[in-house]
């Protein structure tokens, strides 16, 4: 009997013009919770995948308990009892939660009718450890971090014996999260076996028992968690020394540089009320505030993608006419969304093209896009940002989510803004993306321009934020500088239980 769940030997896999996985050897002990961690594009999706039976390996050799499997599509990877929770969520949008959970069993029966009585109380019994979600409703009326929920809960369902988990908390609450580590554990206790991705280096000290490292899509060796640090694994992952994670901040007192931006009184009917902050030049300001507290609903008023019932922009003294996002563009304001597929990159168009169409005017000559002029354009951009491709013609979608995020900041950066807004931007990239983005943040302030970044992560909000707007339920609970700029304070003022001057 073999100690291992899961073993993989030898696993190569090719795509035209590039090898994604270079002999790579992977096991998985029983009971065991190991993190898998690499820069994005180092080929942890792509193994997850030849595992899950998506991808078939060119060469190598997959075992199941000693035994070796092949895995075909994912299918044959249910019957040999794995599971696997994507980053991306992969949920039916327009039917119930209860059908999301257990979509795999009503694909497989031939009965004609469903039991929806039976149907929502088994549902109800699945997501009760992990929160309060109405299995009637459907998955598109719930939150990113509930649909989230729903995907762990359609694994658990399967009964899996190895469960696959891609950035499992990077929508969820402190609360939430919490709940999944503490199934987490009993599905440990139970015997299953679990290999976790993730780039938060707290979570996988604090969770997982070894950790395998990827790098160009080769595999770099696996340590106990125990005997090792955080340092020793980003320089593995990386091949160098990340040494300053967050650049030094503005040296001065930002409020005393000249005002860029004032909102003022902002309101709409349910989600915020009264909001009043400034930006200054070369100045980052935090937003903080749990899910649900308002904070990319009040920046996205102010560039017109959010309605609002009252409220004021101005931007350096003159009061702005903002009704639409293209309004905001032309007054140098842009805006960065937590959703990057959806909301932000065009993934089945050109790095070229994503990176002009802001303002497609400016590489245009008689109304007709100039190639040349375009293409200029995104190469000094993409050089910029190193923007990690084989050719500014391949689409977004063949990209790394660090380099997909790179492109987006690129199109935000070509129009010349002079406040960018930021929703998570770095969620769901590797520690060396990030600490790329971070420079480049506080590079564009020593530009003069005005950054609003909202982060989840509180390290990296402390780390890069000059001032921090703290948020609960739709108000603001003030704005802190300096010292205050530490995780009980922010924790604090975002539960509600305190308040400062502004």
């Amino acid at each position: 009997m073999s100690d291992y769940a899961l073993e993989v030997r030898g696993i190569v896999k090719d795509f035209p013009g590039t090898r994604a996985l270079d002999r790579v050897d992977l096991t998985l002990k029983k009971g065991e919770i190991l993190a898998l961690v690499g820069e994005n594009g180092a080929g942890k999706s792509t193994l997850m995948n030849v595992i899950d039976g998506v991808h078939l390996p060119d060469e190598g050799q997959i075992f199941i308990d000693g035994n070796e499997v092949n895995i075909r599509n994912p299918l044959d990877a249910q019957k040999y009892g794995i599971g696997f929770v994507h980053q991306e969520i992969a949920l039916c949008q327009h039917v119930s939660v209860a059908e999301n959970v257990f979509m795999s069993e009503l694909n497989s029966t031939d009965r004609k009718f469903i039991n929806y009585r039976d149907l929502y109380r088994r549902a109800k019994k699945a997501l009760a450890p992990l929160g309060d979600i109405d299995p009637r409703k459907k998955v598109s009326e719930l939150s990113i971090s509930n649909q989230q929920i729903v995907e762990i809960a359609k694994a658990l369902s399967l009964n899996c014996k190895i469960l696959i988990l891609d950035e499992p908390t990077a929508a969820l609450t402190e609360s939430e999260t919490d709940a999944l580590f503490n199934i987490m554990e009993e599905l440990k206790k139970k015997g299953i076996s679990m290999i976790y991705i993730s780039h938060r280096m707290a979570e996988i000290f604090s969770q997982c028992d070894r950790v395998s490292i990827l790098r160009d899509g080769e595999y770099c060796g696996s340590l106990n968690v125990d005997e090792t640090n955080s340092r020793e694994v980003v320089t593995r992952m990386v091949g160098r020394e990340i040494s300053n994670l967050y650049p030094a901040k503005f040296d001065g007192n930002c409020i005393e540089q000249d005002e860029l931006l004032r909102v003022e009184d902002f309101s709409d009917s349910k989600r915020f009320t009264d909001i009043s902050f400034t930006l200054h030049e070369g100045e980052i300001l935090g937003l903080s505030g749990l899910i649900g507290a308002g904070r990319s609903e009040i920046v996205k008023a102010v560039c017109g993608l959010f309605p609002k019932k009252k409220g004021d922009v101005y931007f350096r003294g003159e009061k702005l006419d903002i009704h639409h996002y293209e309004d905001a563009i032309n007054n140098g304001i842009v805006y960065l969304s937590e959703d990057r597929k959806v909301e932000g990159v065009f993934l089945d168009m050109s790095i070229q093209r994503n990176i002009s169409v802001l303002d497609l005017k400016a590489v245009s000559v008689n109304g007709i896009v100039n190639i040349n002029k375009e293409k200029g354009l995104a190469e000094e951009y993409s050089k910029k940002l190193n923007v990690k491709c084989s050719t500014l013609s391949q689409n977004v979608s063949s990209l790394s989510g660090g380099n997909q995020q790179k492109v987006l900041i690129s199109k935000l950066l070509s129009i010349k803004p002079k406040v960018v807004i930021m929703d998570e931007p770095t969620r769901g990239i590797d520690v060396g993306a990030k600490s790329e983005i971070h420079k480049l943040l506080r590079n564009l302030t020593h530009e003069g321009i005005g950054v609003i970044m909202i982060s989840s992560e509180l390290p990296e909000l402390i780390g890069m934020s000059d001032r921090v707007l703290v948020m609960h339920e739709g108000e603001s609970c003030g704005i802190i500088s300096g010292d205050d700029i530490n995780e009980k304070k922010i924790i604090h003022m975002a539960s509600g239980l305190e308040k400062v001057g502004a």
